[in-house]
């Protein structure tokens, strides 16, 4: 679009703003005028610094990027080599713990060190977890 078109639209715009804004200023109070002098004023200042330009390109290319998308057999066949590849890593690990012997009760907690594990020994930080427990046991929840 040229100069002479984003000046008409802005004017348009402009336009409908203001007469919503005498609307408001007569049918609704003051705060609704005002908001809408606010919202009038906003399309002089997008056309001045360049950003209605900008946002309409934005537009466009975030509508042809989603239009690709939906309707592009390319893209969905990449959509389902990503699903695939996600199934076959997840297979490939499942099969990789099943072949050491390890089950998911053989792993190791997190944050217990090696050497209380199954010992009923506290690990590091468990006297701060014992002061919550205190603190729930006294408002009655277990």
């Amino acid at each position: 679009m040229d100069e002479v078109t984003w000046a008409a639209l802005t004017a348009a715009l402009t336009a409908l703003g203001a007469a919503w804004t005498w609307y408001a200023f007569r049918h609704r109070g003051v705060a609704s005028g005002l908001r809408g002098a606010g919202l009038t004023l906003l399309p002089p200042a997008a056309w001045l610094t360049g950003t209605m330009e900008m946002f309409t390109r934005i537009g466009g290319a975030v509508s042809s990027w989603a239009t690709g998308l939906v309707l592009s057999p390319l893209v969905w066949a990449g959509i389902v080599l990503a699903g695939l590849s996600v199934v076959l890593l997840g297979t490939s690990s499942a099969l990789r713990s099943r072949a050491r012997g390890v089950t998911s009760d053989d792993r190791p907690k997190r944050g217990l060190p090696a050497s209380s594990q199954g010992k009923g020994e506290p690990a590091l930080g468990d006297d701060d977890l014992g002061d919550v427990e205190d603190i729930l046991k006294r408002h009655g929840i277990t």
